[in-house]
């Protein structure tokens, strides 16, 4: 009889640990999913990227136009690099660091 009152109470709080833990774990699978499929710091070079080539943009004093011109793309893709909605591809990267006239690489740098 004694040993049953010792241990139902550490069996009731092992549950409870069990029990706390699973609910923990949802709430943040449910935090996860609903974030919109997009991680912070995803986001966050997204933009870096873009403020990096305005930066470029705006110290050669071209215009959005000119550049979409002298790239073969649209003034609303330059428009989406810069504020990270979109993120220019390999061959566009490539592209604007040889109009920015520096490497790709150091285009890059500027990532964080």
């Amino acid at each position: 009889m004694r040993f049953n009152l010792i241990v139902f109470p550490i069996i009731l709080m092992i549950y409870g640990v069990f029990f706390y833990v699973v609910y923990l774990v949802i709430k943040a699978l449910r935090k996860y999913i609903s974030d919109g499929g997009s991680r912070p710091e995803t986001a966050a070079v997204r933009k870096s990227l873009g403020e990096t080539i305005k930066t470029h943009r705006l110290e050669r004093n071209m215009t959005q136009e000119f550049v979409a011109e002298r790239l073969g793309v649209s003034r609303q893709a330059v428009s989406k690099w810069e504020s990270g909605a979109s993120e220019p591809s390999t061959s566009n990267l490539l592209a604007l660091a040889k109009l920015f006239e520096i490497s790709a690489e150091e285009l890059l740098r500027g990532v964080e």
